[in-house]
């Protein structure tokens, strides 16, 4: 089909197509505004009717997405997410370091896992590193989603389109299909210049963007003081190995041994002992983190008199207030536990560094109150006389450490289910998902709150487009004519047979890409009279290297809110990547597949 064939509707997606693009390139409207906007202006106008513009919504790739939100739920409550974050990722010196130590587990990761649930899994643990070594999460964010695309490139499972496209191939020339490494002759190639890539350029063509979280962020500075508690893992670690010298907002002031030896300047090297007590002065993104640290715990003895279990409670800010029967008396004294079943676990005040024990700090009308309590303490005090303000601390629950081995062996079962073949991502997914719930690794609340619906608003309208550029005959007016341009030069046919797939992929998602150029691929290779195995390569390397949009492949899309991304970020790194992934293929594809 031609553009001259073209008929309205065709016209009409085209234009909202270009619209959408547009506002997400030169607007900060939110994505999932821009594009549900999109879709409803061709169901409206009738391009689509209402199945085909809502089944994305019930895409499988939509639901899995949502499903392993929760499965990722299950890691970071037991603090299955911290322990890869500390032994995995360490602390390394400097963001190019960082990076390096980022890509090497994420890219064999995503060779033999769905990149999906790879990324959806390290996007928390890189948030938290990245506060730690004090780096922008977005220098880090969009390397992670490329390194998974990188690994997704390896082997013939590392990603959806590679098997859509092996089974278009058996279907067309009555083949076994590819082996399982067949692919990995070009996409290691591809993947050392993208690793290549990202090493020299990604710090000066990323931006170092703050998050809306770090825009509101808490100057105000506590004191904490933990204690290191037995059987804890962090004993006879240095203070650097673990993880306390460097914080996100905050320093370890002093550390006072159990028989009593107070060490005001902490050295690194200085080694932990069971029974330490650590006072930490920080705002309240560290208190937080510290908080949920394994090995540590709030001093105060009665914390561990409270009624509710550990796992059930959060923390609180509270202000005090004028009228507080406690002002002028120290917390021990004023018997805190017992008037409000909650304990004081640091104080803040104005700035000013407070010395000596949790209990025996004095309280003043107007100091900031940290405290751990049942979530019931929130609507019991809101309109009580005692304090000015009160709010709860987002994501404070502590940690189920105990249960963290149960979240490790859930996640496992579910690589080894879709690895083996034996179920697909989808239903082992909504089985990993369930079984977190069941084994108590998060709570059904703690479930609904952990999925991202904005992403999943994204995806669904997404596939909503791509469904209306394929039906209409858009897809394939533009295809025709960009292969079109090529005669009889096999080179310049692979060429551009790459670059119709990798700009459809950029658009809309990548396996309809694949779909759509394979026919139109095949016809030019028989035509050429030439092998058409580096086409097939072609199609999957190009329909999996998507870089250039956060909308071509799902990963980008998911770390488009955490890193506070805008769509030129993606235009100015990954437009540089997807020419080398295409160098790099139409290169050497041929020398390993001659035509």
């Amino acid at each position: 089909m031609t553009f001259a064939e073209l008929g309205w509707d065709a016209w009409i997606t085209i234009g909202v197509v270009v619209a959408v693009l547009g506002l997400l390139v030169f607007t900060r409207y939110s994505a999932d505004v821009v594009f549900v906007g999109g879709l409803s202006i061709l169901l409206i106008s009738g391009v689509l009717d209402a199945d085909a513009a809502l089944a994305g919504f019930s895409s499988p790739g939509m639901i899995t997405v949502g499903v392993l939100y929760v499965v990722v739920a299950g890691l970071q409550e037991t603090g299955g997410l911290a322990w890869i974050s500390h032994h995995v990722l360490g602390f390394p010196k400097g963001s190019r370091r960082a990076l390096l130590r980022m890509l090497l587990p994420v890219i064999p990761l995503s060779a033999f896992l769905n990149n999906t649930p790879v990324v959806a899994m390290f996007i928390p643990v890189v948030g938290e590193w990245c506060r730690r070594l004090r780096i922008s999460p977005s220098k880090l964010l969009i390397p992670l989603s490329y390194a998974s695309i990188f690994g997704g490139t390896c082997t013939l499972i590392g990603t959806s389109t590679n098997l859509v496209v092996n089974t278009l191939y058996q279907g067309r020339f009555d083949d076994i299909g590819l082996s399982m490494f067949e692919i990995t002759k070009i996409g290691i190639p591809c993947a050392l210049a993208g690793v290549g890539y990202l090493l020299l350029f990604s710090h000066r063509l990323l931006p170092e963007r703050r998050t809306i979280d770090e825009f509101f962020e808490n100057p105000r500075e506590y004191t904490l003081e933990l204690v290191v508690s037995d059987k804890s893992p962090l004993a006879g670690s240095s203070i650097e190995k673990s993880g306390l010298r460097q914080l996100p907002g905050g320093f370890l002031a002093e550390l006072i041994r159990s028989d009593g030896q107070i060490i005001s300047a902490v050295s690194p090297s200085e080694i932990l002992e069971v029974g330490d007590r650590l006072v930490f002065v920080g705002n309240i993104e560290s208190m937080r983190s510290l908080y949920s640290q394994q090995g540590l715990q709030p001093a105060p003895e009665q914390l561990f008199k409270l009624d509710t279990p550990r796992h059930q409670r959060c923390l609180v800010e509270a202000v005090v207030s004028h009228t507080c029967p406690l002002v002028g008396k120290t917390i021990r004294q004023g018997r805190f536990r017992n008037v409000y079943n909650a304990v004081v676990i640091a104080v803040a005040r104005n700035g000013e560094r407070l010395h000596g024990k949790i209990g025996d700090i004095r309280i003043r009308a107007g100091d900031l109150l940290l405290i751990e309590s049942h979530a019931g303490f929130i609507p019991r005090q809101k309109d009580s006389h005692d304090f000015y303000l009160i709010s709860g601390v987002e994501n404070s629950t502590p940690r189920r450490f105990e249960r963290a081995p149960w979240a490790f062996f859930i996640l496992a079962g579910m690589v080894v289910a879709v690895a083996g073949g034996w179920l697909s991502m989808l239903q082992s997914a909504l089985l990993a998902a369930g079984a977190m719930v069941l084994f108590r690794c998060c709570s059904t609340a703690q479930a609904r709150r952990s999925i991202e619906w904005n992403v999943l608003i994204v995806i669904g309208a997404a596939l909503g487009l791509g469904c209306a550029l394929e039906q209409t005959g858009a897809a394939g007016a533009i295809a025709g004519s960009l292969l079109g341009l090529v005669k009889d030069e096999p080179h310049m046919a692979l060429a551009m047979v790459y670059l119709a797939t990798t700009f459809f992929t950029e658009i809309i998602t990548n396996n309809a890409a694949a779909v759509l150029v394979f026919p139109i691929a095949m016809s030019t290779a028989q035509g050429l009279d030439v092998n058409p195995m580096p086409f097939v390569i072609s199609i999957m390397i190009a329909a999996s290297a998507s870089f250039a949009t956060p909308i071509g492949y799902q990963t980008n899309l998911m770390v488009y809110g955490p890193g506070g991304y805008r769509f030129s970020d993606y235009l100015r790194i990954g437009i540089p990547l997807n020419l080398i992934f295409g160098i790099v293929t139409v290169m050497f594809a041929p020398l390993i597949w001659p035509f």
